[in-house]
């Protein structure tokens, strides 16, 4: 059994713009959304242990570390799937607000799936993990694939699109938890979206058609409700178009917000306007490419090209 252990960055997501198309038999919603990875990220490191113990220590005090940690059932999942009696010790360091849209628990849960598949000498793939993971959370297969890509479905069903282009974010978590079940029921039948594309990327190549589309028909259908049930979130919103933000954002149901500046520079200095206010938590960052998200991931991301890996 090897001792080495392997460090990996697990990074946030936002969304580019989210429908509702209505209720599905199963009870669950059918969306579409892009998914875009950001910059923000957390960070974890994955050591083989003796024995079948699975462990997991955070840095954060109020992240649960017992098998509700999406980490650990991922973990559980991974062991199930391949008939494998292996222990693993994980240290997560946190970052990624929890509860606020930007898929962290989803993020660190794929990250552990692709890690623990390279520590554990798996010959799998992303399509197989996906599976795996779709399973634990709706967001994690997208943290499979990274860069910008199309869910369907209830969002797990990924289709990888064209890099957008670099946009450099100003990222809000105000410090409220939205009930996401709360959102949809809040949603009404009247005010879900009717099945339409969302986003055709392809004609959108120039920063500024990007833009012009962020600015047109992208939207969050979750946006106007969950504003209205969370007065902090749309108070947070202002205050990022007050900062100079070109295009602000609801990520997911929230409670995340997210604005777009020009640059890197303007991004700089809207956070530290913006995070004066009490409670909230605000980072600056930019969005990566697939290439980004892969090459960042190292090793681990052989697992995910094509082909596989053990």
């Amino acid at each position: 059994m090897s001792a080495e252990k392997i460090k990996v960055p697990a990074f946030a997501k936002i969304n580019l713009g989210l429908r509702v198309h209505g209720r599905r038999p199963d009870g669950y919603h059918e969306i579409s959304t892009v998914f875009q990875t950001v910059s923000l990220r957390d960070t974890l490191s994955f050591q083989n242990t003796t024995g079948e113990k699975l462990e997991l220590v955070c840095s954060d005090s109020s992240i649960p570390t017992d098998d509700s940690n999406l980490v650990l059932r991922a973990a559980a999942a991974l062991r199930e799937r391949f008939g494998l009696r292996r222990g693993a010790r994980v240290e997560l360091e946190k970052v990624i607000p929890a509860g606020g849209g930007l898929g962290g628990g989803s993020a660190d849960a794929a990250v552990a799936l692709a890690a623990l598949a390279a520590l554990w000498e798996i010959e799998t793939n992303a399509g197989e993990l996906s599976e795996i993971g779709a399973r634990l959370g709706a967001d994690v297969p997208f943290f499979l694939t990274g860069g910008t890509a199309l869910g369907t479905g209830t969002g797990t069903e990924i289709r990888p699109l064209e890099d957008a282009p670099k946009m450099h974010l100003v990222v809000v978590a105000p410090g409220v938890q939205v009930s996401t079940a709360e959102a949809y029921n809040a949603l009404g039948a009247p005010a879900l979206t009717k099945v339409e594309a969302l986003v055709n990327l392809s004609v959108s190549r120039t920063e500024a058609d990007f833009h012009d589309s962020l600015c047109g028909v992208w939207s969050n259908d979750f946006e106007a409700v969950v504003v209205r049930l969370y007065p902090e979130i749309g108070r947070a919103r202002e205050r990022l178009v007050e900062a100079g933000a070109k295009r602000v954002m609801l990520s997911g149901s929230g409670s995340s917000v997210f604005g777009l500046f020009e640059s890197e520079g303007e991004a700089g200095r809207a956070r530290e306007t913006v995070r004066a206010e009490a409670g909230w938590r605000v980072f600056a960052c930019e969005t990566l490419t697939r290439a980004e998200y892969l090459a960042a991931l190292g090793r681990v991301a052989a697992v995910l090209l094509p082909g596989g890996g053990a």
